[in-house]
């Protein structure tokens, strides 16, 4: 795969013998090189002088003395908030065992984090799962753990693209400042084309990771109506859902060491229906109703993307009273059509037999 580390992280981390992330110098150079710690034509000599040490060494210890000599309190602030975050990383050893500190499943974890960084974390580690990987659906799937979606239907398909990029291209069109200034201006926007991801530009989707400009078909199936009441339903085999679906047992499977399938669904229908696990804030509040028995209101159960079953390879990996039952997974846009899946789901509510 071309390009692991788009947006600055352009080092690939070395790994242990588990196969996790190690923080490297050059992973957090990249990280000085972000929008929010990178010098501009007004920094101080003290931001200055601190931007340059630590590009030498990242590692080095900063002092609350040293970092106040910063006159920019938002600054010394963004600064604050990336030593926290690359102390907390190097005491844990790596990007995933800092990760699953930040989400215990006690509940009892502390996130001084912004999202921003658990975002950051996230992208590091999906990039590291898809690396060796050929399969552009798989990596474009990855994207939703550490990126909002929004969604959008389109001739009968349910499209996922980049909120962030969506969201600018429709203010400015990717302009930015310019951009902006022609739409108050009510000058001409330019046309940007978005791509849905397909066999022909797989490869230039993987060329161009760090631009989030492709569209991933969320839509499972198709439907052919043959007349006289015959409904022919087809499961699609580029399904975005199902490279999904792949993506998240890479994931279980690199935090948990627990192999899993997971395939998605239309429907629950299980009388014995007994754990299921949310992908995202609506989702759970959605299959914690539906488990309940409670009454949906139509327009919001519309708003389901998708059911997953998943399945343990061993149940007895699993806890005692639902071994061999299925887990039900739900993905969830909300009123505005954003989904903000949230992967640590899955490693905090899987019933496991043993603590991780």
């Amino acid at each position: 795969m071309q390009n692991p580390w788009p947006s600055g992280l352009s080092a690939f981390p070395l790994r242990n013998d588990r196969g996790w992330l190690l923080p490297s110098d050059e992973y957090f150079r990249g990280f000085l090189a972000r929008p929010e710690l990178a010098p501009v034509a007004g920094s101080c000599p003290a931001e200055l002088a601190l931007h340059n040490a630590l590009l030498k060494f990242p590692s080095m210890p900063v002092t609350p003395a040293g970092l106040q000599t910063v006159q920019d309190a938002d600054v010394r602030e963004s600064y604050r908030l990336f030593l926290r975050f690359r102390d907390g990383l190097l005491a844990a050893g790596t990007l995933e065992a800092y990760y699953l500190s930040l989400f215990p499943r006690d509940g009892m974890g502390l996130i001084n984090i912004p999202p921003l960084f658990i975002d950051l974390l996230a992208q590091a580690i999906t990039y590291g799962l898809m690396n060796d990987s050929a399969d552009a659906y798989e990596v474009r799937a990855g994207e939703m753990l550490f990126r909002s979606q929004r969604i959008s239907s389109q001739d009968g398909q349910k499209l996922s693209g980049d909120r962030e990029v969506l969201d600018m291209l429709s203010e400015t069109g990717g302009l930015g400042d310019f951009g902006r200034f022609l739409a108050e201006a009510g000058g001409p926007m330019p046309t940007v084309n978005l791509q849905v991801l397909s066999d022909e530009n797989a490869p230039d989707y993987l060329r161009q990771l760090g631009r989030h400009t492709y569209l991933l078909d969320l839509t499972h199936e198709l439907s052919n109506d043959l007349s006289h009441g015959l409904v022919l339903t087809m499961t699609r085999a580029r399904s975005g859902l199902n490279a999904l679906a792949r993506v998240l047992q890479k994931w279980v499977r690199h935090f948990l060491g627990v192999e899993v399938t997971i395939r998605a669904l239309q429907k629950i229908d299980d009388p014995a229906w007994r754990w299921h696990v949310g992908l995202d804030v609506e989702a759970t509040a959605l299959l914690n109703d539906l488990y309940e028995g409670q009454e949906v209101d139509p327009v919001r159960l519309r708003r389901l993307l998708s059911l997953f079953r998943l399945d343990f390879a061993d149940l007895r990996e699993m806890r005692a009273d639902v071994a061999g039952k299925p887990v039900y997974l739900g993905l969830m846009m909300n009123a505005d059509g954003v989904v903000k899946l949230k992967p640590q789901n899955l490693l905090l509510n899987l019933p496991l037999s043993l603590p991780v």
